[in-house]
């Protein structure tokens, strides 16, 4: 008996340390990032929607490579994030605190800092420009690769726990929320998602458009933090978590019971911030696209993506399954 016992408590620890395991650290979650850049696809007007369709394979699968190249590159984890937080004390506005700009924001904090505490919205301009410039080149390897990418780092922006120091309740006593709120609840509820989120508008700000999507996404951070944990207090201990077979691998999660009325408590938040993502890719996939000078990209339609891409995207994932995370874990 002693054996049986020993060996029951092991196997305990060993599943609870897989709680926060490898498949959990994603913002969104594989499936989250996925189904936005998919649904984004059909957004968009006839002079692009065929191109996009026809890669719509693509750019669904490769929505999730950046989360993917965290585990080899070094440098790409603060294109996710922001602590916006970070900046002030004593009840200051960050977004009156900190410059919209880049090259003053660097000059007002250091790129170092910077580069520490996130710089997302940036990023996401940049990513803009590139596709702009892909358009402009017709090249098509690019026009997949950087419309996935891009995708990835806005709907990153619109998760609340990308704008806080506080990222996964750590810093109050509520480890594992970022992964509840952005992974388990839309998987169990994207079905009852509404996508018709209308088409894809031209933005004549990127950056100013950007900010108001961190600023929009901080609004909601103390919801976030503060339902979560009314509701710890409420439920009963032993009814919040159970154990779901992922692939081969059985794992601690979230209750349904304890998912489910968490998502009633926020009252449609995490479905509004994904669908607003979805809007917001095809909107500034469009932007580029119009930036660019309204490329025929029926061109286009006759190619693939060529050897290179493939082997750069094989070798990605081969990285990313040898790898240990580069920079912060959000599960940490």
């Amino acid at each position: 008996m002693k054996i049986g016992f020993k060996y029951i408590v092991g196997v305990m620890i060993f599943i609870t340390l897989l709680f926060f395991n490898k498949h959990q650290t994603y913002s969104w979650g594989f499936f989250g990032h996925k189904k936005i850049n998919r649904m984004a696809v059909f957004t968009l007007p006839p002079e692009m929607i065929k191109f996009y369709k026809k890669n719509i394979e693509y750019i669904t699968e490769h929505a999730v490579d950046p989360d993917k190249r965290r585990y080899s590159t070094e440098g790409e984890a603060p294109r996710h994030y922001i602590d916006i937080d970070h900046y002030v004390h004593n009840g200051e506005d960050p977004f009156e605190v900190m410059p919209k700009k880049w090259y003053d924001a660097v000059e007002k904090f250091t790129e170092d800092t910077l580069q520490a505490y996130g710089i997302v919205p940036w990023h996401v301009n940049v990513m803009v420009m590139r596709l702009t410039k892909a358009f402009e080149a017709k090249d098509y390897d690019q026009i997949l690769r950087v419309s996935a990418d891009l995708g990835h780092y806005i709907g990153d922006s619109h998760v609340p726990l990308h704008t806080t120091e506080n990222y996964n309740g750590q810093l109050t006593g509520q480890r594992g929320i970022h992964g509840f709120w952005e992974s388990r609840i839309p998987e169990l509820k994207a079905k009852d998602y509404d996508y018709f989120v209308g088409r894809a508008k031209y933005v004549e700000n990127i950056l100013e458009d950007e900010w108001e999507t961190v600023k929009q996404s901080f609004g909601a951070k103390d919801s976030v933090l503060d339902l979560e944990r009314q509701l710890n207090d409420e439920f009963p201990k032993d009814q919040k978590y159970t154990f779901e077979n992922r692939g081969t691998v059985l794992m601690k999660t979230y209750s349904e019971e304890y998912s489910d009325t968490y998502n009633e408590m926020l009252n449609g938040m995490i479905e509004r911030r994904l669908t607003k993502s979805i809007i917001t890719v095809g909107s500034y996939w469009y932007t580029a696209w119009v930036n660019a000078g309204q490329p025929n990209l029926n061109e286009l339609l006759e190619k693939q993506p060529s050897e290179q891409i493939t082997k750069e995207d094989n070798e990605l994932e081969k990285l990313y399954k040898s790898n240990k995370i580069k920079g912060r874990d959000h599960q940490n």
